[in-house]
């Protein structure tokens, strides 16, 4: 196996982390000696071993061993020993990561390798790995708001739900199943009235990853208006739930809401909604519809990642993804980086990022 080869594969075993880890990064490594897998691990659950110290304790011998992993080993005591002293100690000659660790606390970590002897390299298939870890990246370099990803369930010619407002479903049971287990790895799941109102909608993980802390839901509602008998309304004791009114609503909304548990945020607008959800502790959010609220947060350019399953079916007409978003010169407009694509039963599922955070954005 070749060390890019090793490197997929440790991609692959960090995301084994999803939905556990947060707020820590999806890290794996791989151990290879003369070209053979001899160890292998990933960070299982926030507090427990991180993926190096994982992947020595699986193996028989470490010694003179390269280790490669998705992110630079870190330096520092924090719930667990630095991964650079397990790796020092083990005898690991090489390490290989694909990108540094943008935390000050970890950083570091080559530095310290490379005066204990240990051959470092970095950068290898570091796109992979910054769309891997984009939100955890996001939350160490631009503090100031969630990163916010559009999740969206299309026909072939982009329309949300048919002519008469049915919507379910769009896609198969392979793509709503996948977007339930992508719930898993976000904060906050987040929709508008409208949809809250027409679907009331669960926005739980419901998949095969129980997620260590469940996401807060989340509706935005400039007008205030919102149902209490809705689900969302009436089990918020068991999950927690905000909603965002406008200043102009918030006295009213919260006094309508009082004993219902639902924590009600007054923000002016979708950048101070947005910045008031990470003053929480809202790291991430996904939001799920509907089109009015997926087009101002484009306009607002408060999207930094689309999460789009397309459906093989053709509707002529019916409610458009994006029905008001601002019109842009073919020449104006952003060229969206591909960081994923993927055949979910009979459905497509693309992931495309605004940009690849990086440690200097």
């Amino acid at each position: 196996m070749t060390e890019a080869q090793a490197m997929e594969l440790a991609l692959e075993l960090a995301l084994k982390g999803w939905g556990r880890v947060a707020p820590n990064p999806l890290v794996g490594a791989v151990l290879l000696k003369g070209g053979q897998v001899v160890g292998q691990g990933y960070h299982h659950e926030y507090g427990g071993p991180h993926a190096e110290v994982e992947a020595i304790s699986n193996c028989e011998d470490p010694h003179d061993t390269t280790c490669v992993v998705n992110l630079e080993p870190c330096s520092h005591r924090g719930k667990t020993p630095p991964c650079t002293d397990a790796l020092v100690m083990a005898g690991v000659k090489r390490v290989v990561f694909a990108i540094s660790d943008p935390d000050r606390n970890a950083a570091d970590g080559a530095a310290k390798l490379r005066a204990a002897g240990v051959e470092v390299e970095s950068g290898l298939l570091e796109r992979e790995a910054r769309a891997l870890n984009a939100a955890f990246l996001w939350s160490r370099v631009r503090p100031e708001r969630p990163f916010v990803a559009l999740k969206l369930a299309t026909s072939m010619d982009g329309f949300v739900a048919d002519e008469w407002g049915k919507s379910q479903w769009i896609t198969g049971e392979e793509a709503r199943s996948h977007a339930r287990w992508l719930r898993a790895g976000f904060d906050a799941i987040a929709v508008g009235r409208g949809t809250a109102d027409a679907d009331d909608p669960q926005l739980t993980a419901r998949g095969p990853v129980v997620p260590r802390v469940p996401a807060t839901r989340v509706v935005f509602t400039r007008s205030g208006r919102i149902r209490r008998e809705l689900g969302l309304i009436r089990t918020a004791a068991e999950t927690p739930t905000t909603v965002v009114v406008s200043p102009e609503a918030g006295r009213v909304v919260a006094e309508a809401l009082r004993g219902t548990h639902v924590q009600v945020v007054v923000a002016n607008g979708l950048m101070e909604a947005v910045q008031e959800l990470r003053a929480r502790g809202i790291g991430s959010v996904m939001v799920e519809g509907g089109p009015n609220l997926a087009g101002q947060l484009l306009d607002e350019d408060l999207v930094d990642r689309l999460y789009w399953y397309q459906a093989p079916i053709l509707l002529g007409r019916g409610l458009a993804a994006f029905p008001h978003k601002t019109a842009t010169p073919l020449g104006d407009a952003r060229r969206w980086v591909p960081t994923e694509r993927k055949v979910l039963g009979e459905s497509n599922l693309l992931v495309v990022d605004k940009e690849l955070c990086s440690q200097g954005s």
